[in-house]
């Protein structure tokens, strides 16, 4: 059944590449008056069903206490991020602690199939569409799930997680029913995918090189007007800056993603008291291209821009390239908006360890509150507590197998492990009993931070207690100044939004069209902050329409009815 479908599947995706029916794996989508809906795929025989249903219910009588009498075997996707001196993502310290530990436990063989990080929604596309994808998933993109469980490719884990929660008390402890089941349709209860929790939810701030404002005897901004005076004084300075380098000087960068860099400086525009439903209704891209007020902000960049206190090249290195990293490092950069601790990711390749290498030992970036809103905050917009989505595709028939194994990566103890390590070798427990990381060599290098690539149920530090978690969050960046890694921990959880699970059901709108609309979103983003000065309107504008026409728009219009056969005012908290 298996191969039977495997081949129906690749007939199928093959057919909507053909036709372009089917955008969200197609490599270059068509015109949106040339799309239709995604053909579903015929479902299994009867027959077929009730033998596979058969031989499951044989197989899940062989489990005893956790284990499998015979040997399984199931396959995992890993990031491949493709380090400069990084580990082998599929062979490694961390691989074979989770062999050892699946084998032992669970009578599971367990399999490492590496997907590159930076295209991996397309990848998986592949995949699924061949028949080849791994047992177990991973991805950020949940239209892509979506779009695929639409044509009967993806398999529905909610019996699995209901029938078996006595034997996955680590995944119901972890996650609970609020990531287990946050993409459980109301309806029908299908759950196509789980979400693995955030740790931590620290999002997006900004940093600026603090020896920079200290050797121009500036104060650290604490308004978008201070924040534009500082980028001019260093744009100014450039020659005592950087010497014979000053034509290199970036005052501030975003790189193509503005929607995502630029987060917090787009959010300080938007309304703090805004509606559930209004945040809900644009909230399909978290981006947030289409929420009241991203154009305003989206004006100043441009105007930045025209300025030339921004990276001029931005928009012409996308995902994985590492020019604006190099740059960074290189001493380049005078401010620049990314995740909470992007300057200590990478360990002894991290941003912050080149440039003591490189400028010097007082040379480092400091986290930065400058984005003030109309109320005189610092709004943070966050989403709810979940981060990627876990699937199975249809091809996976060891479901059982699969659940357990992620039973077994949502223990503490194996977080724990995975996270920091061996003590001597990852990691050093100090005198209070806070771990301390230390630089890894060989196989035991992380190649993403806190190995969050192998827990992918868990992002952000999480111990086997909160007291040990917190006390050692500020000692996880090998080489950092702890009050570095508190301040920007400190400004990242600065008036913050949590967002809700709305339970209006599934959007059909979004099915197919994920992808398409995120490459249009980064060029409507990208087009509009390099803008000539008096053509930002049209080029927002334009963009905006092509967005929207799109799906964009019907997306908007689903939701809003959505909402409004659900829930009887404007907010649910």
């Amino acid at each position: 059944m298996k191969k039977l479908l495997a081949l129906v599947l690749a007939f199928v995706m093959l057919f909507s590449l053909a036709a372009c029916v089917s955008p969200s794996v197609a490599p270059e989508p068509a015109a949106p008056e040339e799309q239709a809906e995604p053909e579903k795929e015929e479902a299994a025989e009867p027959a077929e069903e009730a033998e596979a249903e058969g031989e499951a219910e044989a197989a899940d009588s062989e489990l005893a206490d956790g284990k499998f009498a015979e040997t399984r075997h199931i396959t995992v996707e890993i990031y491949d991020r493709n380090n400069d001196g990084g580990s082998d993502p599929t062979n490694n310290m961390y691989t074979e602690y989770i062999k050892n530990g699946m084998l032992e436990k669970h009578n599971v063989e367990v399999e490492f199939v590496a997907v590159p990080r930076w295209t991996e929604v397309d990848d998986i596309n592949t995949h699924l569409a061949a028949g080849t994808a791994p047992d177990i998933c991973v991805t950020y993109s949940y239209p892509t799930i979506k779009a695929y469980a639409d044509m009967d490719a993806v398999i529905n884990l909610r019996p699995f997680l209901d029938e078996y929660k006595a034997e996955l008390p680590n995944l119901w402890n972890w996650l609970g029913e609020t990531n287990l089941y946050w993409d459980s349709d109301p309806n029908d209860g299908t759950t196509w995918a789980i979400e693995a929790k955030l740790a931590n939810m620290n999002r997006v701030i900004t940093f600026v090189r603090k020896d920079w404002l200290d050797a121009l005897g500036l104060e650290e901004p604490a308004t978008k007007e201070q924040f534009h005076d500082m980028l001019v004084a260093f744009k100014e300075n450039a020659d005592t800056l950087l010497g014979d380098d000053a034509d290199k000087i970036v005052p501030y960068s975003v790189s193509f993603d503005v929607g995502w860099r630029a987060a917090t400086l787009i959010e300080s525009f938007l309304d703090p008291d805004m509606s559930d439903k209004e945040y809900y209704v644009n909230g399909f891209d978290d981006r947030k291209l289409t929420q009241n007020g991203t154009k305003e902000a989206v004006r100043l960049l441009n105007e930045w821009y025209n300025e030339g206190l921004m990276w001029d090249d931005f928009a012409l290195y996308g995902s994985g390239d590492t020019t604006e990293d190099d740059m960074m490092k290189a001493g380049y950069v005078g401010a620049f908006s990314h995740n909470w601790d992007y300057p200590w990711r990478g360990g002894d390749d991290s941003i912050a360890a080149n440039l003591k290498r490189l400028v010097g030992e007082d040379a480092k970036y400091i986290a930065i509150d400058p984005f003030e809103d109309k109320n005189g905050g610092h709004n943070k917009f966050l989403a709810g507590p979940i981060d990627r989505k876990v699937f199975f595709p249809i091809t996976n028939d060891e479901p059982l197998a699969s659940m357990l194994y992620l039973d077994f990566i949502s223990d503490p103890e194996t977080i724990q492990f995975l996270q920091i390590g061996e003590e001597g070798v990852t990691h050093n427990v100090l005198d209070d009993g806070a771990i301390e990381i230390i630089a890894a060599t060989g196989d035991a290098i992380q190649n993403s931070g806190m190995n969050i690539d192998y827990t992918i149920t868990c992002n952000g530090l999480h111990l086997l207690t909160d007291e040990l978690t917190n006390k050692s969050l500020a000692h996880t960046y090998a080489g950092i100044d702890p009050e570095d890694v508190l301040r920007a921990n400190e400004i990242a959880k600065t008036d913050t939004r949590v967002g809700i699970n709305v339970q209006a059901g599934d959007i059909e709108a979004e099915g197919g069209v994920g992808d398409t609309l995120s490459s249009k979103r980064d060029q409507v983003y990208d087009l509009a902050v390099k803008a000539a000065e008096g053509e930002f309107d049209a080029v927002w504008d334009e963009g905006i329409a092509d967005y929207l026409s799109s799906g964009g728009q019907d997306i908007i219009d689903e939701r809003t009815a959505a909402w409004d056969a659900v829930y009887s005012s404007e907010n649910i908290r």
